[in-house]
């Protein structure tokens, strides 16, 4: 976060009164954090950028119809949430080919570029079980996938969470602990195969 006196309260207020410099202000303390999040929730750096751009440009049009106390980051991340969820819904009822899908031979583009490069096996299984963990992550729930994404990678307490998603700190906890469960019951699975399929 930046050491910049005016907080975002204040910018906001200038923004409703229709100084667009103050949205550019907002915009570059809070574009980092905000791609941070939609890329790992989307998993895609073009999808990320085009839903932070739109969570901009919703902030302008809405500017007015806000009340002046609203808490920007939470409005930011909130409406940044509910753009991911749509997006990735969408993306699911329509498929495309993706780098990772597997050919007739049961091989990926990824994994026929990858094999032309010499690795460790150490840091293939590491590489592996990375891969493992984040697509139990994108596999969760919104909710619980949320809620995992704004604690362990954007580092939110509870309370600010809560504000995002519209439920108590208590809420949140109890969102992150059937997270892990879910979490752990996904990997155990990958470390089953690893161990009795090798």
């Amino acid at each position: 976060m930046s050491s910049d006196p005016i907080s975002d309260q204040e910018l906001f207020v200038a923004l409703q009164r229709d100084d667009d410099l103050a949205l550019n202000q907002l915009i570059t303390r809070w574009e980092k954090p905000l791609f941070a999040f939609a890329w790992r929730y989307m998993q895609n750096v073009a999808d990320a950028r085009d839903l932070v751009a739109e969570t901009f440009v919703r902030l302008y049009q809405q500017r007015s119809r806000l009340r002046p106390d609203t808490k920007v980051s939470a409005w930011l991340f909130t409406a940044l949430t509910n753009l991911c969820h749509n997006q990735y819904r969408w993306r699911n009822r329509h498929p495309t080919v993706s780098f990772h899908a597997e050919s007739e031979d049961g091989s990926s583009l990824a994994d026929r570029i990858s094999s032309n490069a010499p690795r460790a096996s150490e840091g293939v299984e590491r590489d592996e079980a990375l891969q493992q963990l984040l697509k139990a992550v994108d596999e969760l729930p919104h909710d619980l996938k949320t809620t995992v994404l704004l604690h362990h990678y954007e580092g939110l307490t509870y309370q600010q969470i809560g504000d995002i998603t519209g439920c108590s700190a208590r809420g949140v906890e109890t969102r992150l602990y059937r997270a892990k469960q879910k979490l752990r019951e996904r990997l155990s699975e990958f470390v089953r195969e690893i161990t009795h399929g090798r």
